[in-house]
């Protein structure tokens, strides 16, 4: 049974309500404090499942054929905008008080890549359809947890809305990765994992401001880590 993109939702939702109620108690300190430990959080549970690697070259091929092609097709620049067009722009209500409609914009952006399309919750729900594995996911909840509670502070129950796009590119992903379970071994899986926790640790790295990296240009990469493996395998020996 999946559970996990289910748990991520609820955490989003209650986060971003309580946020909104607890706005004026909330100091604006935690909004520099508090990302950088979701980002080191983030960065050791990729060290975890890059440990999970069998065949290293798998990993880095994977991750540069990857973000080669998420560059080619401009992937990043296009998610920004059909998020902006669809979901900010069309839905949401003009932002009120001191922050801009142009920093809303961006922080609501950002906000969906991060709750529905980042390397965490990519790997966690196709882990979870894979092996019935829901830690990463549950992992992952906490943290968006407090996050959509900080962001909330700024952008009201805007933010409750975020679980939409969560909810439903997670449920895709874990069961598509029910039915891709017959034609995977566990060799692919584990070299898919690895794969997952470069673009986590991509996505750590940018959380805490160290690198700007364009994770959702890295995202590609977990396409080509199992076809990969398997050819790594069958023609390497």
């Amino acid at each position: 049974m999946i559970v996990g993109p289910y748990i991520n939702s609820i955490a989003i939702v209650v986060g971003g309500v309580a946020g909104s109620l607890l706005s004026p108690w909330i100091p604006r300190r935690l909004h520099e404090g508090m990302p950088l430990m979701f980002g080191i959080c983030s960065m050791a549970m990729a060290v975890i499942l890059i440990m999970e690697t069998v065949n290293m070259p798998v990993m880095v091929l994977a991750g540069i054929l990857g973000a080669l092609s998420g560059e080619l097709i401009s992937l990043e620049k296009k998610i920004n905008t059909v998020a902006t067009k669809t979901i900010v722009e069309s839905i949401l209500p003009k932002p009120r008080g001191e922050i801009t409609n142009e920093e809303f914009l961006k922080i609501f952006v950002a906000l969906i890549i991060l709750f529905g399309a980042s390397g965490t919750g990519i790997v966690g729900a196709m882990n979870e359809g894979m092996n019935g594995d829901s830690s990463v996911l549950i992992t992952k909840a906490f943290m968006d947890f407090f996050c959509a509670i900080l962001f909330a502070t700024r952008l009201g129950y805007s933010v409750v809305i975020l679980f939409v796009p969560q909810l439903v590119i997670q449920l895709i992903l874990a069961y598509s990765a029910v039915l891709l379970l017959p034609l995977t071994t566990e060799v692919m899986r584990s070299d898919f994992y690895a794969v997952g926790g470069l673009v986590m640790l991509a996505t750590g790295l940018r959380i805490c401001g160290i690198k700007l990296f364009p994770v959702a240009s890295m995202l590609p990469a977990l396409l080509w880590a199992m076809p990969l493996s398997y050819l790594w395998v069958h023609f390497s020996n």
